[in-house]
């Protein structure tokens, strides 16, 4: 019997209209680092073992449907609300065993953070 191969998710990518406003929120705002660029066509974002790829809408000649979430994890998910401003979050649970908070990047598309288990 062959062993069932099971993928690992390294990345997803966005397709926004304003690529620089994208890069601000996700860079300057989530703090994620800018790995690779070119200009107005992408911007690849990373963290520890996956990365992020924000994407001009139209330069690609396969576009992905528009519906999109991407999903971060912190380890101190108090202190980073502090950090990204407690205004942004649209939605939250922060007791019990399961904390989280969404925010809205700048084209509306949900980023769901999520507190690390200890």
């Amino acid at each position: 019997m062959d062993k069932k191969i099971s993928p690992k998710i390294i990345g997803t990518e966005f397709y926004f209209d304003d690529l620089e406003q994208a890069k601000r929120f996700y860079s300057g705002i989530l703090g994620l680092s800018v790995e690779e660029e070119l200009a107005d066509h992408h911007t690849k974002l990373s963290s520890t073992n996956s990365f992020l790829c924000l994407e001009k809408k139209g330069v690609e000649n396969y576009p992905s449907k528009d519906k999109a979430v991407v999903f971060l994890e912190v380890r101190d998910l108090k202190a980073y609300i502090k950090q990204i401003g407690a205004e942004r979050i649209v939605k939250s649970q922060l007791t019990g065993k399961s904390r989280w908070v969404v925010v809205h990047d700048s084209e509306g598309y949900n980023v769901v953070i999520l507190e690390a288990a200890a």
